[in-house]
């Protein structure tokens, strides 16, 4: 049996396509307003990245000999990063699961369940026993929780983008879809907004002995109030008329809207280029994130002598700008298209690679977060436009399928494993420069890949 139910439509019409206005009404006109599902998106994606970022400084600070003790500190932190990176390694079953919800039972159903997952496992790392009170359990336990969290973000992503980009208003698609993108940033901004002043607070050895558990317990708080945002926006317009014209359809007995029982097979088959196109496109800008905002912090303290503080300092600057112009980019990308600013964006962060790693080499503090800023900054101009454009390179009926499985499979690949090979080559090579030439490279795939892809910028959102 074929993996699609009914002959999905055939090819893309140009145009913007309707507005929200012009599809079928939500059930309460304050629900629908796409600021505030635009804000519901950014708070789910804020948290969840919250939830991310934790674990990944806690990583690079205390989980490598709380949980996976060993008398090389190399090896305990190895272990550590290879957790974070089994995150990334189940992210495609969520992709699966809340692909298929997304996709066939509505984008806020999924967006909910994955905010609930996230919430419950990350509460449940800070309330673990450690390798001292548990033995070989201790691990087991934050290897299975860490996967449950890789579940979850593997359903995050692609789900706040398209239920933003989804209610946006004619002409600004980019400029919703980028509202949700800011959430990563903004994460990794909260988390160092509560470990900074603990780490001052308790001292790195207060820190390491029982502290590191509060990120993990606030974000309890966090995901409630996450939760009750976002079960109080509308679905998706573009989902509401497609199920709509599905149910009409089957009354009348004339031709259905496309539906797939396996959203991800028929995605492979029908849309293998585009989705391994989409993969590389993103693929550069995951790796410059992750290292950035978690490699370097363990790598800089740990092996160049760099003061924690200073780390965090330079990367929450980073962040800062970089969410600075989130929002302006994407809206020049509504106006000139989203390859132009990509393809800008990817080659900056080629040329910028070396100097930018190549800076922890002085371990001058001022040198390191310029050069971190306009890493970061140029990281935005590739990443501000790449929600809407992952999103539109797909059709309606495999959005959040197609955009999720696209992101998920660049973060795993360019992000997930990006802190365990920068380790491995730090090992080998004791230069940063090391780092500058493998992001460099990862950000030359997504400059080729770009290139490959069409301009998406007038394609109807709507088939």
């Amino acid at each position: 049996m074929s993996p699609h139910a009914r002959i999905p439509v055939q090819g893309r019409r140009r145009g913007r396509g309707p507005s929200p206005a012009a599809l079928p009404a939500s059930p309460s006109a304050a629900s629908s307003k796409p600021s505030r599902v635009a804000a519901a998106s950014l708070i789910g994606t804020t948290i969840e990245y919250y939830d991310f970022a934790v674990y990944g400084t806690a990583s690079a600070l205390v989980l490598g000999p709380a949980f996976f003790p060993s008398g090389n500190p190399t090896v305990s932190t190895l272990a550590a990063f290879l957790t974070f990176a089994a995150a990334f390694l189940s992210r495609p079953l969520g992709v699966v699961l809340f692909g298929t919800i997304g996709d066939r039972l509505g984008r806020r159903r999924a967006l909910v369940a994955s905010l609930l997952l996230m919430g419950l496992a990350t509460v449940g790392v800070g309330l673990l026993p450690t390798y001292e009170t548990a033995g070989l359990l201790a691990p087991v336990l934050l290897v299975t929780l860490r996967l449950l969290q890789g579940v979850s973000m593997g359903g995050e992503w692609g789900g706040a983008v398209l239920l933003a980009a989804e209610h946006a208003p004619p002409g600004r698609r980019a400029l919703y879809a980028a509202v949700p993108n800011v959430g990563p940033s903004l994460g990794f901004l909260l988390s160092s907004a509560v470990i900074l002043p603990t780490l001052n607070i308790v001292g790195r050895d207060g820190f390491a002995d029982w502290a590191w558990r509060v990120p993990f317990l606030l974000s309890a708080v966090l995901v409630v109030v996450g939760l009750w945002v976002r079960s109080t926006v509308s679905e998706s317009p573009l989902f509401r008329e497609r199920s709509s014209a599905g149910t009409s359809a089957g009354s009348s007995g004339s031709p259905a809207a496309p539906v797939s029982r396996f959203p991800l097979g028929t995605l492979v088959t029908r849309h293998p280029g585009r989705l391994l196109l989409g993969t590389g496109a993103a693929i550069g800008g995951s790796a410059v994130y992750y290292l950035t905002i978690v490699y370097s912090l363990s790598y800089g303290p740990k092996s160049l002598g760099i003061p924690q503080n200073t780390m965090l300092t330079a990367a929450s600057v980073g962040a800062a700008a970089g969410i600075a112009i989130t929002l302006p980019v994407a809206r020049l990308a509504d106006r000139v298209g989203r390859r132009p600013l990509m393809l800008a964006g990817a080659a900056g962060s080629v040329v910028w690679a070396v100097p930018m790693y190549g800076s922890l080499s002085t371990g001058n503090a001022f040198l390191i977060t310029g050069a971190y800023t306009v890493g970061l900054g140029l990281l935005a101009l590739m990443f501000s436009p790449m929600a809407a454009f992952l999103a539109e390179l797909f059709p309606a009926w495999l959005r959040y399928t197609g955009a999720s499985a696209a992101f998920i499979l660049a973060n795993t690949f360019g992000g997930g494993f990006a802190p365990l090979m920068a380790t491995w080559l730090n090992s080998q090579w004791s230069s940063p420069l090391v780092l500058g030439f493998y992001s460099g490279g990862l950000c030359l795939v997504s400059l080729v890949c770009v290139w490959a892809l069409p301009e998406t910028r007038e394609d109807d959102f709507a088939v």
